[in-house]
């Protein structure tokens, strides 16, 4: 599994904290940006490219996962979810991250940045990381209906 993170200023500091923390616990990661930071950059560019390389199902890395961060969450998770195969969710606490995984295969965790303290996003992203999908028969047949939507659109 290959995980790809992708912050805007406003979670710049962060991510940078997520990205040692992946060092250290020696997970495969690709820091897609931002490499500084710029106070005039937009959450936007982050998202686009996380998100296309986690919903590329040609991807060889096809178990990639995302770590998206911005101010607020929801502009990196608003964009990732536009993209196919994306199943984006902002994170609140470990155990709801945990059922985003379980329940729904979530592949990509959203962390807003400016309502997020470290010792929690820390958790957060373990529990992301270590939590599979249960591939229950209900959860299954749940993102089997997303699939059929995305097809349509």
């Amino acid at each position: 599994m290959k995980i790809y993170l992708g912050s805007d200023h406003r979670g710049f500091k962060l991510k940078e904290k997520i990205t040692q923390w992946l060092f250290e616990w020696k997970y495969n990661f690709e820091d897609m940006g931002a490499q500084f930071y710029n106070e005039k950059d937009d959450y936007t560019k982050y998202a686009t490219e996380v998100a296309s390389v986690v919903g590329d199902k040609n991807n060889v890395t096809a178990k990639s996962r995302g770590i998206l961060l911005c101010g607020s969450g929801v502009g990196v998770d608003v964009m990732a979810n536009k993209f196919d195969g994306i199943r984006a969710s902002i994170g609140k606490s470990e155990e709801q991250v945990k059922a985003g995984r379980r329940d729904d295969d979530m592949n990509v965790l959203v962390i807003a940045a400016d309502y997020t303290k470290d010792d929690e996003a820390k958790i957060m992203v373990k529990a992301f990381l270590e939590t599979e999908f249960d591939k229950a028969v209900r959860h299954k047949r749940r993102l089997q209906d997303i699939e059929k939507i995305e097809a349509n659109n």
